[in-house]
């Protein structure tokens, strides 16, 4: 009986054309890290050193000594204690949400309106109209600032003098130098005009771009299935936008929170405090008060940053669960 001698294997040896494919694969899933590593630095740079001297700031008493030189004492969230604790706070905050808001609403419904006009006219006419939209949202903020003051100037505004014009029994009376920026119940309304104003242009464009991705054979569908105007929008353009209308809600809300050069120039500077809003607030606590108290002003901004950010997180978390349930 024969025995059959197996041949003794011998070990694999590693090929180093496998050691070289192995090590590039590597380098090139790490090249797209490299790749962005540059735009981060600039980032934090330009973004998180900022914040985060921001929040420094808040927590230690800084003012003009500090400044030149001197060490800034810790205060114990002195700053953020007395800001929340603050009644005049809660109330420039209250009339802040209400103006941001009252912003938003009327830009967001006024930008999609006119984008779906803009969708339906000829070219010619969307054109002309696009263009004069971008005129008016490329415009300086200082300059539609100013150029709102004049109209509503107290002796030689166009408004009041079309106002005296006008009937008793239809306008009532009084309006020769009546003075629109001394209330907060007729400086807010103008503001939030002239913000509005130079804020809907973008919304429209940018509502007229996603109309254009959208395939003109669903609204022919839905048109014959006997939806409406209403109905397609809500059961066909909306949900296909949904993540363009998202995106521009945040930004207004980012946008419209900080609001101050309009309101600073309408309100002719921040001496009057009933016209506040939270970044006037911060101006008029940080840097206009005497001494300047820097560290207070950075408490604030602290507040609106993260309010900000909050209120983002919180509708973009709700947006991607509403994409995943689809």
């Amino acid at each position: 009986m024969t025995q059959t001698l197996e041949r003794p294997t011998k070990p694999e040896v590693e090929r180093p054309e496998a050691r070289v494919t192995l090590s590039r694969r590597t380098r090139l899933r790490f090249i797209p890290y490299f790749l962005i590593l540059p735009a981060l630095i600039v980032l934090g740079v330009v973004l998180l050193w900022p914040i985060g001297q921001m929040l420094w700031i808040s927590l230690h008493d800084y003012g003009l000594h500090q400044l030149r030189g001197q060490d800034a004492q810790w205060n114990d969230f002195g700053h953020y204690a007395y800001v929340l604790t603050d009644d005049r706070f809660w109330s420039v905050f209250r009339n802040t949400i209400i103006v941001c808001l009252s912003m938003v609403v009327l830009t967001m419904i006024l930008g999609t309106l006119v984008g779906i006009l803009m969708h339906k006219l000829p070219r010619w006419a969307s054109t002309a109209l696009g263009l004069g939209l971008m005129l008016a949202w490329a415009t300086p903020v200082i300059s539609a600032a100013i150029v709102y003051r004049w109209l509503f100037d107290t002796r030689y505004g166009l408004v009041n003098t079309l106002l005296n014009s006008l009937p008793n029994w239809l306008v009532g009376s009084g309006w020769n130098e009546f003075n629109w920026f001394n209330s907060p119940s007729t400086l807010f309304p103008i503001l939030i005009i002239t913000v509005v104003w130079q804020s809907f242009p973008f919304v429209a464009i940018s509502v007229l771009a996603g109309l254009k991705s959208i395939p003109h054979e669903l609204y022919e569908a839905a048109r014959i299935d006997g939806a409406g105007g209403w109905r397609s929008f809500w059961s066909l353009t909306f949900p296909m936008l949904r993540p363009l209308f998202a995106l521009l809600l945040i930004l207004q809300v980012i946008w419209d929170f900080r609001i101050f050069t309009q309101l600073f120039i309408l309100g002719g500077g921040v001496s009057n405090r009933e016209i506040s809003l939270i970044p006037t607030y911060i101006f008029q606590l940080g840097f206009a008060s005497t001494p300047p108290d820097y560290g207070m002003g950075s408490a604030i901004a602290v507040i609106m940053t993260v309010l900000v950010l909050v209120i983002s997180a919180y509708y973009l978390r709700t947006m991607i669960r509403q994409e995943e349930a689809r």
